[in-house]
């Protein structure tokens, strides 16, 4: 506070991020909410007025909502109303906001309210010309339950253009899968088809129970196991999809970066026999090879945690590996060093796996430019040689 007289802070003292006020000193800690739901960042505080403003995810975790409350943890108001996700911009003195919303289903509008939650007007709506459905793609939210019924996982699936569900169409995972991490929100997909969806691929996204949709109750399976949990999940989800009769299990694809590429490559061998296709960039293959700051947080150290180590390696799963595979790292990268790919790819050519790798000179972790243009084309190409021979 500009008064020196405390702070507020967002923390996860019980299973979920909420607000707390607290002194200096320490002494004096003040809940401000009690959601069992995600608080997921603060906007605004308002000394004059004592109030907090700040985004939640309100019931539905995939959502994003303006809430406000006071310094006493009294009069709590959800500012924005309705599905989807909010962004929202408040007035210097706080009596009014403008609510700029978008769901899944919807592109949304520009709404114009005040401080008790009342909708004055609406300013702008972005609802394009609504076309035949059947003519283009469009995407849509479900719920898959996981095997041992504890959690319903948010997932998002995106159809081809000119969708027809008696035929039989490819999917592909998209992915990054890190504790705390979510993919799948209630926000609008855009009016323009993604590359996918123009050349008849479905494309899917899950969350599992520790990507933070589910707070720590989720996110407290992966400690000491990253790679257990995230690929039992993902398992569960492509049943599911085995299930449409629009889906061709026979191929089912991963793709991602970073935390990504490490899921994908986890998926063509500790999860081989559900994915058939994998494209990994930048991956963690053994945990023993990336930072001690990000991995000891969640897996403690090598010494303590042997078996977690073990389990969670790329490497230690090659023999299984099934399917194909599409590896690509930069020289210099300085986060995921290029010895995680180097290791996958001795113990792949040991065990007589055929698998393709691309190296990029001179990048990090990422790049722009005519690289990141090559490692998209390559990408896109590998998708239309394996699924359609093209």
């Amino acid at each position: 506070m500009n008064n020196n007289s405390g702070f507020i802070l967002r923390s996860c003292r019980n299973d979920w991020h909420n607000l707390y006020l607290c002194s200096w000193d320490g002494k004096q800690v003040k809940q401000l909410t009690d959601f069992s739901f995600m608080v997921t960042a603060i906007e605004r505080v308002d000394e004059a007025a004592k109030v907090v403003y700040f985004y939640a995810t309100g019931n539905e975790s995939t959502g994003k909502h303006l809430f406000s409350i006071g310094f006493d943890g009294k009069n709590l108001i959800q500012l924005t109303a309705g599905e989807g996700t909010h962004s929202v911009s408040i007035s210097p003195r706080g009596n009014y906001f403008i609510d700029t919303w978008n769901s899944v289903s919807n592109p949304g509008s520009i709404i114009l309210g005040d401080k008790k939650a009342r909708i004055l007007r609406e300013v702008y709506n972005f609802n394009v010309q609504r076309q035949d459905k059947t003519e283009n793609s469009r995407s849509e939210m479900v719920k898959i339950m996981t095997a041992d019924g504890l959690f319903n996982m948010p997932a998002l699936i995106s159809y081809p253009l000119n969708f027809d569900p008696a035929k039989k169409y490819p999917v592909v995972f998209t992915i990054y899968g890190g504790p705390g991490s979510k993919n799948v929100s209630n926000s609008w997909q855009g009016n323009t088809p993604s590359w996918y969806s123009t050349n008849d691929i479905i494309t899917f996204m899950v969350d599992h129970r520790g990507s933070g949709q589910f707070g720590m109750r989720g996110m407290d399976y992966l400690y000491r196991c990253l790679g257990k949990w995230e690929m039992l999940d993902y398992e569960d989800a492509v049943k599911w999809l085995r299930k449409k009769p629009y889906v061709d299990s026979t191929k089912i694809g991963m793709t991602g970066t970073s935390y990504g590429g490490y899921m994908t490559c986890l998926a063509l061998t500790k999860g081989a026999g559900y994915w058939t296709h994998g494209v990994a960039g930048m991956p963690v293959t053994d945990y023993r090879l990336y930072d001690n700051i990000y991995t000891e947080r969640y897996m403690d150290t090598p010494k303590d945690n042997p078996e977690g180590y073990r389990d969670g390696s790329a490497l230690n799963y090659v023999k299984n590996f099934k399917g194909k595979l599409y590896l690509y790292h930069a020289d210099m990268d300085d986060n995921v060093h290029m010895q995680n790919s180097i290791y996958l790819i001795s113990k792949l050519q040991d065990e007589g796996k055929i698998f393709e790798f691309m190296l990029y000179p001179n990048g990090r972790h990422g790049w722009g430019g005519p690289k990141a243009t090559h490692v998209k084309n390559e990408s896109n190409n590998f998708w239309l040689r394996n699924f359609f021979g093209k």
